[in-house]
C-alpha cells in the first residue's frame, strides 16, 4: 500500500512540476508602496469637519452609521454614531479607521484582494478586509484616517469618502 501512494505522489509530482515551472514570477516593484509620510496629527476640530460631511452624506441617504476618525498612530480623535446604528458597527469603525491609517491604505484594497483569491491577507494583523476605512492625507502627508460602518460595504466607502474629500 505504501509503494502505490508513493507512486501517486511521484506522479502528482512529476505532473505538478511543469506547470509550477510555467507560472511567472510577479514583478518586484522598485518603489514602496503607499509610502506616505507621517504629517502633523488632525485635529479635533478637522476631525469634527469630516465628520460632519461624511454625516451629511449618511443623512441624505437615511443611513445609520458609526463614523471614527483617528490619528496616524490609530488614536481615536473623534467618534460618533448615529441613533439607531447597529451596536457592532462602534468597534467596526474604528477598526477601519485603525487599519487605514496604521497601513497607509484604503480597506477597500483589503477587500478587493481577498475578493481576487489572497484570503490569506486576514491573518495580518491589523487588516479589515471591508470597505469604509480611507487615510486622511493632506498636503502630502497622513494626518489620520476615517472609518464607517453601519451599512453595506458599499455605502459605508460612500460615507467615508465624502468625510475624506473634505481633506486636501
Amino acid at each position: 500500500m505504501k509503494t502505490v501512494l508513493a507512486g501517486f505522489a511521484l506522479i502528482a509530482v512529476v505532473v505538478a512540476a511543469p506547470a509550477l515551472a510555467q507560472a511567472p514570477a510577479p514583478a518586484v516593484p522598485e518603489a514602496m508602496p503607499f509610502d506616505i509620510p507621517y504629517g502633523e496629527p488632525i485635529g479635533l476640530d478637522q476631525a469634527k469637519q469630516v465628520a460632519d460631511a461624511a454625516q451629511g452624506e449618511m443623512k441624505k441617504h437615511s443611513w445609520k452609521m458609526a463614523i471614527a476618525i483617528v490619528d496616524p498612530s490609530g488614536g481615536l480623535v473623534f467618534f460618533e454614531k448615529i441613533d439607531g446604528t447597529q451596536n457592532g458597527s462602534v468597534r467596526i469603525a474604528q477598526a477601519k479607521a485603525k487599519s487605514a491609517a496604521g497601513l497607509r491604505r484604503p480597506t477597500k484594497l483589503f477587500a478587493e484582494a481577498i475578493n481576487a483569491g489572497s484570503p490569506a491577507i486576514m491573518s495580518l494583523p491589523g487588516i479589515v478586509g471591508s470597505e469604509g476605512g480611507i487615510p486622511l492625507v493632506q498636503g502630502g502627508k497622513l494626518i489620520g484616517a476615517i472609518g464607517v460602518s453601519g451599512g453595506l460595504s458599499s455605502q459605508d466607502g460612500v460615507v467615508a469618502k465624502a468625510g475624506a474629500d473634505t481633506v486636501k
